[in-house]
């Protein structure tokens, strides 16, 4: 694996997180597509997408594959926030999106990641998908392994 070359700093009620990433974040899918870390909590991630055509399928709803990204986004960035000051890092497991009401037009989508479970290697967080209304879209269970450098004794 690279050495990171590009931190990510979030803001978070503790002050500044620095996640040590591999390439710029504008880079990235997430930076191509414009998603927006609003905070940043080891149990909490809240991110938003002004949404725009380049979200869309070609019959104007938002594609599901964008919820997917999301979710997983703020999933892994919750789960880097506990692993990585211990010297670890984060990956996603799983990802299992359901859609429940269609996003069509421009405007903000705003997703919310809680975690639910937070063990020692695994982590599992539930996404809500929500339009500018409050009205949920769609919801996302993520699974997210937390890494770390094995010891020698």
């Amino acid at each position: 694996m690279s050495e990171p070359s590009a931190p990510f700093s979030l803001s978070t009620p503790e002050g500044k997180a620095v996640l040590p990433t591999l390439r710029p974040i504008e880079q990235t899918v997430d930076g191509v597509l414009g998603v927006q870390i609003l905070s940043a909590e080891p149990d909490e991630v809240v991110a938003a997408l002004d949404i725009d055509d380049r979200h869309k399928q070609p019959f104007g709803l938002v594609h599901g594959g964008v919820y997917a990204l999301v979710a997983e986004s703020a999933a892994s960035i919750g789960g880097a926030l506990t692993a990585i000051p211990a010297g670890g890092s984060a990956v996603g497991l799983s990802n299992n999106t359901a859609f429940l009401r269609p996003f069509i037009g421009e405007g903000r989508l705003t997703s919310t990641a809680t975690r639910i479970h937070g063990g020692r290697t695994t982590q599992l967080w539930d996404v809500e998908h929500r339009s500018e209304d409050g009205k949920l879209c769609a919801t996302s269970r993520v699974t997210i392994a937390l890494r770390y450098p094995e010891t020698k004794s």
